[in-house]
């Protein structure tokens, strides 16, 4: 029987403010192109509306999680993320998704890759897609997932239990370098910018210098063309200057726009993936943004407050979301030590998807 014909076991979850497809790496085809075509084909991809299957018609809901079990000893999960392109035909691995990496701990128990703890689990998660590692920490009362408790997180309704991210080895997730250009600032489009890859790559600018406030809805970022083609522009040159090549049709590096908080936080921010405008910030991202905003010749540093301490409120457009972050900034270049971050993961169905036939 073809995979066509018997659909492909799939849970469906929501990790953070993403919501994607899981699958175990043995349910999906090896060879990459097969794998990727099979992909777009269950997700609903290409269409804007992705009508004819799972995808939800934004790139933060086109998401896909392959897990399997590690041969590395120092990792019990390989955890391969993927971003599905809503209306064009291409299939992503250049970067990490912190979102959906919530739900790959709690997916490998429910698939019975892990052995639940007492209580609690942790799980060492090998990032496949850029090497670094990760350890996720849940509840699991009775040896089985709880997915109820009481963390609420911006942009996600409600209440779930919470899922501690402690990430490593994060800086050059992409680029192989925490500042890929080798500089704290540099001028792309005369616009004074700061690249950095710490678990994202990602070029930070004012957002007073693209002609907006950094405050904006997601609506009225989503409406402005003129924006766009700034963003894009800049993403383009930035891409090179980072050393990830011709980024014109690919998802990273991400762009954030900065300005001064107005509520309580250390920053405000406003991203786009990759000219599309984020409801909120990614939480590698984010962990780039703050990377960014520590550096003591940096652009986003100059509208920050920051706090004393490793802990950092970062504003967006539907809340804040925190993060900790230290560097060792005596260091040249600055060195990143550790990262983590709270978001909470549910399991909103389980079973078999079914792909639409191939294209003629």
């Amino acid at each position: 029987m073809t995979v066509d014909d018997d659909g492909v076991r799939c849970m469906l979850m929501r990790g953070g403010t993403s919501k994607g497809a899981y699958f175990l790496a043995g349910d999906l085809p090896e060879d990459p192109a097969d794998r990727d075509d099979l992909l777009l084909r269950l997700l609903g991809s290409p269409d804007p509306r992705q009508i004819d299957g799972i995808g939800g018609a934004h790139l933060l809901t086109s998401k896909v999680a392959v897990v399997s079990r590690s041969a590395d000893p120092s990792a019990d999960l390989d955890y391969v993320f993927l971003q599905v392109a809503v209306d064009e035909p291409v299939v992503s691995a250049r970067q990490n998704c912190g979102n959906l990496l919530a739900g790959v701990g709690p997916f490998a128990v429910e698939r019975g890759l892990v052995e639940p703890g007492d209580g609690h689990t942790d799980v060492r998660i090998r990032l496949v897609n850029t090497g670094g590692t990760a350890t996720a920490s849940f509840p699991t009362p009775n040896g089985r997932v709880d997915y109820r408790g009481g963390t609420a997180i911006s942009g996600v309704p409600g209440t779930a239990a919470a899922v501690l991210l402690g990430f490593a080895d994060t800086a050059g997730s992409a680029t192989g370098r925490l500042l890929p250009t080798g500089n704290q600032r540099d001028m792309i489009d005369g616009v004074e910018v700061t690249c950095v890859d710490n678990g994202m790559p990602v070029v930070v600018a004012a957002a007073r210098d693209f002609g907006i406030t950094g405050y904006e809805s997601h609506e009225e970022l989503a409406a402005d063309a003129g924006l766009r083609e700034r963003v894009q522009s800049l993403r383009i040159r930035a891409g090179k200057l980072m050393g990830l090549g011709d980024v014109a049709g690919e998802s990273v590096p991400k762009t954030t726009l900065v300005a001064p908080p107005r509520d309580g936080g250390a920053l405000c921010t406003r991203t786009f993936i990759p000219v599309r405008p984020h409801t909120a910030i990614g939480v590698l991202g984010a962990v780039s943004v703050v990377t960014a905003a520590l550096l003591p010749d940096g652009v986003a540093g100059r509208h920050a407050r920051l706090p004393d301490g490793d802990r950092f409120d970062i504003e967006h457009p539907t809340g804040h979301l925190e993060v900790e972050v230290e560097l060792d900034l005596s260091a040249d270049p600055p060195v990143a030590l550790r990262a983590a971050n709270v978001r909470t993961a549910r399991k909103l169905f389980d079973g078999t998807v079914y792909p639409r036939e191939r294209n003629p």
